[in-house]
């Protein structure tokens, strides 16, 4: 892996903005608070190349860091809470989507999940959102020094239970800590193999299975809130206020 000079390159408040394609892409994105900014420093080895913020939803742009000028990071808006208005909100939540579905140099998504909590619904949505779209993606539970080795194993395996109905094939599932270097190697050894084997070696993830309707989410996973029916006027709250997808 050439992690030499890793830099900041730049910030894009949407897809337009982004920088050249020339380089593969890998992105991080989960719910806020997650730890994404500081796994980001870990997997560099560079203190503060991401800045990191006790206040959740603090990224509101679409930030590139380049490694070496062979690849790049790129730290997504985090999903599920963030200050400023609606309007703002709703802005770099759908600049985050359309980079998901329309970036044609993103390689992979990780999916970056808090070992030391129960399956949120807002995480199971996004991957059902990620699913959907046949977007490469691997699970990465954080945070795995904040608690006991039998608690973060009994969370991860009600996540990935909750989930396995819905693939073929269940993605990569990985485990790390910005604290100790815990999954360090392993997260760089995947997007070692996919540069090195080059664009061809981007696979969308298994297909996801028929989705059983107690287990449907609530609403589409959509940026615009006016696509939800106006009848249910109470999911439409919510998607505004804590859905971004």
């Amino acid at each position: 892996m050439n992690l030499s000079s890793a830099i900041f390159e730049c910030s894009a408040p949407d897809l337009a903005a982004c920088p050249d394609e020339s380089l593969p892409e890998f992105a991080f994105i989960g719910r806020s608070n997650v730890g994404k900014s500081s796994l980001l420093n870990t997997l560099a080895g560079v203190e503060r190349l991401a800045r990191v913020s006790p206040t959740p939803g603090f990224t509101k742009l679409i930030n590139f860091f380049s490694m070496g000028k062979t690849w790049r990071l790129v730290d997504l808006p985090g999903y599920g809470y963030a200050e400023g208005s609606r309007k703002h909100v709703s802005q770099f939540n759908r600049a985050a989507a359309n980079y998901l579905k329309h970036r044609p140099n993103l390689c992979c998504i990780f999916l970056l999940v808090d070992s030391g909590l129960e399956p949120q619904p807002i995480d199971l949505e996004f991957v059902q959102w990620l699913a959907r779209h046949a977007l490469p993606f691997v699970i990465v539970f954080t945070k795995t020094d904040r608690g006991t080795p039998e608690q973060i194993q009994t969370n991860i395996t009600a996540f990935t239970e909750r989930i396995a109905g819905w693939f073929t094939q269940l993605p990569e599932i990985f485990q790390c800590s910005s604290a100790t270097g815990h999954g360090r190697s392993e997260l760089l050894g995947v997007i070692g193999k996919i540069v090195d084997a080059g664009p061809a070696a981007t696979e969308p993830v298994s297909p996801p299975a028929p989705l059983p309707p107690e287990i449907e989410p609530p609403f589409s996973l959509k940026v615009h809130a006016s696509r939800v029916r106006e009848k249910d006027a109470t999911a439409k709250k919510k998607l505004k206020a804590a859905r971004p997808w």
